[in-house]
């Protein structure tokens, strides 16, 4: 099984979850392709950023979605098309987590794989 994070990007956040305060967020977009089959995550994880150089992630606020799960193979050209889906599915994501993601904020710049 192959991983790679195709879009990886930390911003400023608001949530709390299990009582902890979160101001950070983590966004991915994953490639997982083994035995034939490429599947596209876009995945959402709230921590607790209380220092500007804290990215200590914690993964207990945390939620995901596949976006696509087919029999082939990586594509850049997929993957293209599938870039401009993240923003609206981790909104979804954040929602459901009761948090916002402040996207005019980033804390990194995005790391494409």
């Amino acid at each position: 099984m192959k991983v790679i994070d195709v879009y990886k990007q930390y911003f400023s956040a608001d949530c709390v979850f299990n009582g902890v305060a979160r101001r950070g967020a983590l966004v991915t977009l994953t490639a997982t392709s083994d035995s034939g089959r490429i599947c596209y995550e876009v995945s959402l994880s709230f921590f607790p950023h209380t220092a500007p150089d804290d990215f200590s992630v914690s993964y207990d606020a945390y939620a995901s979605k596949i976006l696509y799960d087919e029999k082939g193979r990586r594509s850049k050209k997929r993957e293209a098309g599938l870039l401009p889906l993240v923003p609206g599915t981790a909104d979804e994501l954040a929602a459901q987590l009761g948090g916002v993601i402040h996207w005019d904020a980033p804390l990194t710049e995005a790391r494409m794989g």
